[in-house]
């Protein structure tokens, strides 16, 4: 079986395939001090719960932008799974070309992505991916990944208001009942829930504007549901885009 392994800087998020069969996944928080045998515990247990056993796991493939749990993860995967893992990196193939000014500069989880989309859809895509940061990638329709843009996650605009005005509260992200809020809590649900919808939306026409081939726009991420419940723009929500994309980018690697 393999596992496949999401490392963001919130969130971790792993997948257990046979074949092409995503059999069980899981999102856990990221902890950089985890240790390899602490890393293998935790996976233990959550194979367990589902009936299996980390050694029934022969192949691995991490996907990570925390560089201090990549040596963790890996050397998991030699000690527990008796296996080398495979790293996304600029070594891998990828079967798309990547048109960035550096293409060492783009992270992991954006090519994975990419290419994942590009593989289900095969035609222009944006893809929103809704997580620590929120990331905004163009592949053109002849499957070329061409950049795009980065913003403040969601979850960092919450947290910013909080932290900078003394007298707003911590909230849940929860959609409020109407955009002209009753209370301080629904408030800044609005301004952060329905703002935040007009800056994917906004970001979204910009990016059609200039490439001019009407690109669908698929969502991914944590926090996808909730701006999709608001923003116009997007059409598809695919929450396993990237575990996809890990098992694709293993197959065509191995």
């Amino acid at each position: 079986m393999l596992l496949v392994v999401d490392v963001g800087n919130t969130n971790t998020v792993l997948g257990l395939y046979r074949e092409e069969e995503l059999l069980h996944s899981w999102r856990i928080r990221t902890d950089k001090a985890r240790t390899d045998d602490e890393c293998a515990m935790l996976t233990h247990d959550l194979l367990s719960y589902s009936g299996l056993t980390l050694g029934m796991v022969n192949a691995m493939i991490i996907s990570c932008v925390v560089p201090p749990l990549l040596n963790a993860l890996t050397s998991m995967s030699r000690k527990y799974c008796g296996t080398e893992a495979l790293v996304v990196g600029r070594h891998m193939k990828t079967g798309m070309p990547i048109e960035y000014d550096n293409p060492q500069e783009v992270g992991a989880d954006r090519i994975v992505n990419a290419v994942a989309a590009f593989s289900k859809y095969h035609s222009a895509l944006i893809v929103v991916d809704f997580g620590t940061a929120t990331t905004f990638d163009y592949i053109s329709a002849d499957g070329a990944y061409q950049g795009g843009a980065i913003a403040p996650g969601l979850k960092i605009s919450a947290d910013a208001l909080h932290e900078h005005a003394s007298k707003l509260p911590r909230i849940s992200l929860a959609l409020p009942p109407r955009v002209v809020g009753k209370n301080t809590v629904n408030s800044m649900q609005s301004g952060l829930l329905f703002g935040y919808a007009g800056l994917v939306d906004g970001i979204v026409m910009r990016m059609k504007a200039e490439v001019k081939d009407s690109p669908k726009v698929i969502a991914t991420g944590g926090l996808a549901e909730q701006i999709a419940a608001v923003a116009v723009c997007i059409e598809a929500i695919e929450p396993q885009l990237t575990l996809d994309g890990l098992r694709q980018l293993y197959v065509l690697n191995r």
